[in-house]
């Protein structure tokens, strides 16, 4: 974990972020959600109507709902008491069949049947034991299933703050894990190489990596409003990766160890 910070601590840190900030980002989520992040976690799972879909650290539900809205049967899990206050109420707002746990993914989970595919977005980052998340990410995917996780990238942190400041992205420290001070809460820096290791350590196949950059035109649109938002033209905000739970299960023999039957 990361020196100085628990997870109970960062789960209370999240849960109070107020909820006129969250009626701000409906339905979509913020502007680099919108514009960077959404579009290719849709593209990575396809099709989702009738699957079922775990999302994993769902903040208070913009992802959720945005799957549900496209005929997936998602069961959300959130351990921020604010979080999923909110996420709850706009499910008995919009009654979209959403099933909603209050639920820490550090823990040992069980969700019954496994699901078609699970969503991991901008949690990873933004708790110390991220480990024990995404291993409650592999286990919870059924047998080949999909598994798409989004972090923001590890070697352009804060990409628009220095791109205002200096008209280039400058970092100091890569190697080191460290914390990132947010308006909210923190987020945590770990080498993009901690992230993909811990993925395949249990078999799963990497599937697709993506570093999505901004339309030049919709920088240019929100450049007044949001200075230094040319930066992800340039370079990516966010990575996202797609890849396929192991295909034997751990502890499971495969056909070939029962003479190829």
């Amino acid at each position: 974990m990361t020196a100085g910070w628990t997870g109970r601590a960062a789960i209370e840190r999240w849960s109070q972020i107020p909820h006129d900030v969250l009626d701000e980002m409906e339905p979509a989520g913020d502007f680099d959600k919108r514009h960077l992040l959404n579009p290719v976690l849709l593209e990575m799972l396809g099709d989702v109507a009738g699957r079922r879909i775990l999302d994993a650290g769902c903040g208070h539900g913009y992802s959720s709902r945005m799957l549900a809205a496209r005929g997936a049967d998602v069961t959300a899990v959130e351990p921020a008491a604010g979080l999923f206050a909110y996420a709850l109420h706009k499910e008995q707002e919009l009654r979209q069949g959403i099933t909603y746990v209050e639920a820490d993914l550090t823990q040992t989970l069980d969700f019954g049947a496994p699901f078609d595919a699970v969503v991991c977005s901008m949690v990873l980052s933004a708790i110390p034991d991220w480990r024990s998340t995404m291993r409650t990410c592999v286990r919870s995917a059924q047998l080949g299933g999909i598994i798409v996780i989004a972090i923001n990238h590890p070697a352009f942190e804060q990409l628009r703050g220095t791109w205002r400041e200096h008209g280039e992205y400058r970092v100091r420290r890569y190697l080191d894990e460290y914390e990132i001070a947010g308006r909210y809460a923190p987020d945590f820096h770990r080498p993009l190489s901690a992230y993909l290791n811990e993925l395949a350590a249990p078999g799963c196949r990497l599937r697709e990596v993506a570093e999505p950059g901004l339309n030049v035109a919709v920088a240019s649109k929100a450049a007044l409003a949001a200075p230094g938002i040319d930066g992800y033209v340039h370079l990516p905000n966010f990575l996202v990766i797609s890849a396929e739970s192991p295909a034997i299960a751990p502890g499971r023999p495969s056909s070939s160890d029962k003479g190829g039957r």
